[in-house]
């Protein structure tokens, strides 16, 4: 039986239909993520699976006595107590029994009730101690800690706490109150990497199901099994991670694409067929085929595949800089005002069109670290070089740059002189249609100020780009766009976000903050996770003097060989994710090929029908260039696919 289920599921606002037959099954101990592009409805339909939301059509049945918590993307925590003491809430139940094993323990003292009350005791004690009744409160501090909360944290009032924090502090008590579903949406929001990897953990740990909405593509690939797909109002399911999905995502569009193409080849040969024989001697055959080819169009007529609006985002630059870009000589991050010390950065060097990394918790100093390249903040000590023939491109994680009162159209301008009707075709590409362009900046959602930030960096032609969170709020499509592209940028990038599968598809280095002091890995992602994994397995230096550690030759070596194990696993996983990438990239551009072949076969017919000669060779030329275009990306396709 299923943990929950949902039939016929249809939500609608008004006019607009978001979803339509909808059927899902939810089982025990499942691990679901649920996908698709930003106004897809993937919130309605998690809040309509929790209880929150009606749905328009259809019902969902859950299993009885289910306990189903829910996290929103923007917690609204509402608490007159502290921070412990909204924690405290998620084990009321057991404290209320630990209460009474108190006032048990008072009553002993009477010599005459002891006997009695203890018959009473032994039972509850024991049950209190089997449902971690003497834990709950290490239980607590673990969560909190694991969500970046320290024991300052503790006393403070729920009600004082920033939104980041209540988002956190909602998020640590439905783990602590072990629902038998948790349904998460956007539960990395405000979580640095240490907590998002902290979270994986947990969940990889839990034996509750969680259904989960997430922006984060690596956050996916470590915790879910399963993948629902909303797109464009129908549910999609596919097995096994988000790396997984992405794969048969790719295949089913160019298999759907070719099955499509193929059906319209013959159903244009059909017709002529038809029109050239239904009054000739082949009447009867043609009458036959006409039967057969009204009922291919009644019952199995295959619809065009539909593509998805996404960013058409480049990022061109025709200006060389010199091989040394950034380097650090002895510096300390900081600010000059209150003399307060970030970090002290060692003598570090970027070098021309590599990819930086830079991580850390949040409020190390990465953004003022930006700044300071930026010279906006001059460094505490030592020196901060910038390399020759540079021009800087900066994408700020608060959108500074932007005017709150200028229109999104103002915006781009501001940039580059365009015509009204050249900003429009511009910033189409970027979504911005119809009167989204007359929109003033102060109205527009965190995804939209990306955008358009996005835009005008564009415009730049940047050869140096200083990328503070870039993917925030950009849906998984609009994010692989955009690791398309800065994975072709023939520039330098510096790169801060807590996005791991970007990192690990872009970046060359890693700069980690860690204790105040930035150290600088020389590899990707995967690298660098695989050798603080090593350093975390080996013994400190000194430890435990004056004993050996007893490890026999055998146990040795299996270490090691799954330690390699691991580490190969790791780095092909990775391979993978960009192998799918080139191939949904190619894929992409299969359809795009396939259908413009699709309309230069009905202008051909079109023009052959009005006996435009010219124009019949004009488009025979074309399609011959476009064929011949087409065949190489499916060499292409063949090649990544095998």
């Amino acid at each position: 039986m299923s943990l929950l289920a949902g039939s016929q599921l249809a939500k609608s606002y008004g006019p607009d239909d978001i979803f339509a037959g909808v059927n899902l099954s939810l089982p025990y101990s499942a691990r679901i993520a649920l996908v698709g592009s930003n106004g897809a409805g993937k919130t309605s339909l998690l809040r309509i699976l929790a209880g929150l939301e009606e749905a328009s059509q259809g019902t969902v049945t859950r299993a009885k006595g289910v306990r189903v918590g829910y996290l929103p993307q923007e917690a609204a925590l509402y608490s007159e107590g502290t921070l412990w003491e909204e924690m405290l809430t998620a084990f009321t139940d057991l404290r209320a029994r630990e209460a009474e094993l108190t006032r048990l323990e008072a009553a002993m003292a009477n010599p005459a009730q002891f006997d009695a009350i203890m018959e009473k005791y032994g039972p509850l004690q024991h049950q209190f101690e089997l449902d971690g009744g003497y834990a709950y409160e290490n239980q607590i501090k673990q969560v909190l800690a694991g969500l970046n909360f320290d024991q300052n944290d503790y006393a403070k009032p729920v009600a004082q706490l920033s939104g980041g924090q209540k988002t956190r502090a909602l998020l640590g008590r439905l783990l602590l109150e072990n629902p038998d579903l948790l349904i998460l949406d956007e539960p990395t929001n405000h979580l640095d990497i240490h907590a998002v990897e902290w979270l994986e953990t947990w969940i990889s740990e839990w034996n509750g199901a969680t259904l989960i909405v997430s922006h984060d593509r690596y956050f996916l690939d470590q915790t879910v099994d399963k993948v629902w797909e909303l797109r464009f109002g129908k549910l999609a399911e596919y097995p096994g991670n988000y790396s997984a999905y992405l794969k048969q995502r790719a295949e089913q569009q160019v298999r759907q694409s070719v099955e499509y193409a193929a059906q319209q080849e013959l159903i244009t040969k059909e017709e002529d067929f038809i029109r050239r024989n239904m009054a000739g001697q082949n009447s009867k055959q043609a009458k036959g085929r006409l039967r057969r080819l009204d009922r291919l169009k009644r019952d199995d007529l295959l619809d065009r595949p539909q593509a998805e609006h996404t960013l058409k985002l480049r990022m061109q630059t025709n200006l060389r800089s010199g091989d040394r870009v950034i380097e650090t000589f002895d510096a300390t991050i900081g600010y000059q005002d209150d003399g307060k010390v970030l970090f002290r950065a060692p003598d570090v060097l970027l070098w021309r069109e590599e990819c930086a990394a830079l991580i850390g918790p949040n409020g190390a100093g990465k953004t003022t670290f930006l700044r300071t390249l930026l010279n906006d903040i001059p460094p505490l000590t030592g020196k901060v070089k910038l390399g020759s023939n540079l021009k800087i491109g900066y994408f700020a994680q608060a959108h500074e740059g932007l005017q709150p009162e200028r229109t999104v159209m103002e915006e781009v301008q501001s940039m580059k002189e365009m015509t009204p009707g050249q900003t429009r075709d511009y910033l189409a590409k970027f979504l911005f249609t119809g009167d989204d362009v007359f929109k003033t900046v102060s109205v527009l959602s965190g995804g939209e100020r990306g955008r358009v930030a996005l835009a005008k960096l564009a415009l730049e032609g940047a050869n140096l780009l200083l990328l503070d969170e870039p993917s925030n709020h950009l849906d998984i499509p609009s994010q692989e766009i955009l690791e398309a592209v800065l994975s072709d940028f023939p520039g330098t990038i510096l790169l801060v976000s807590h996005d791991r599968y970007l990192i690990d598809a872009l970046a060359t280095q890693i700069w980690s903050l860690e204790n105040g002091v930035l150290e600088v890995f020389k590899g990707t992602w995967s690298e660098y996770v695989a050798n603080r994994e090593r350093r975390a397995a080996r013994p400190e230096k000194g430890e435990g003097r004056g004993q050996k550690l007893e490890v026999s030759k055998a146990k040795t070596r299996e270490v090691q060989e799954a330690q390699r194990v691991k580490e190969v696993g790791k780095k092909q996983k990775a391979d993978e994710r960009k192998q799918a990438a080139r191939l949904a990239d190619t894929e992409a551009k299969i359809a795009a090929v396939e259908a413009r072949l699709a309309e230069i076969t009905r202008d051909l017919e079109e023009a052959s029908a009005q006996g435009a000669v010219a124009r019949v060779r004009e488009l025979g030329e074309e399609y011959a260039y476009v064929e011949f275009e087409l065949a190489e990306h499916m060499r292409e396709w063949e090649k990544l696919a095998g």
